[in-house]
């Protein structure tokens, strides 16, 4: 079945730079859009960002536009995540899935245990 693994989480100060990794197994990875989504403590689970099959058009959420850039790479069934610019507000547990487009949402749900990105002041 899908496995996926995230990785590149840590503790970093406001204004600096983290780089995400996901490898997924069990599925073809280029036929899925894919992205990152996130959860902060007591907050829902909201959509970051997701990039097509063929990694022509991508989508970010607001508050990280222009700070983080999502990239894929196919051959290596693993999806990228640059955050720069960090800021306390991005702190949260980072997951990656299949997305669905501009609506960053996940309908095929979540696959990995994901990988915690903490942003101090």
């Amino acid at each position: 079945q899908v496995q996926v693994v995230e990785s590149g989480g840590g503790l970093v100060q406001a204004g600096g730079s983290l780089r995400l990794s996901c490898t997924a197994s069990g599925l073809t990875f280029a036929d899925y859009h894919m992205g990152w989504f996130r959860q902060a403590p007591g907050k829902e689970r909201e959509g970051v960002s997701c990039i097509s099959w063929s990694g022509d058009i991508t989508h970010y959420a607001d508050s990280v536009k222009g700070r983080f850039t999502l990239s894929r790479d196919n051959a290596k069934s693993t999806l990228y995540l640059q955050m720069n610019s960090l800021k306390p507000e991005d702190t949260a547990m980072y997951y990656c899935a299949a997305c669905d487009g501009r609506a960053l949402r996940a309908p095929l749900g979540y696959w990995g245990q994901g990988t915690q990105v903490t942003v101090s002041s």
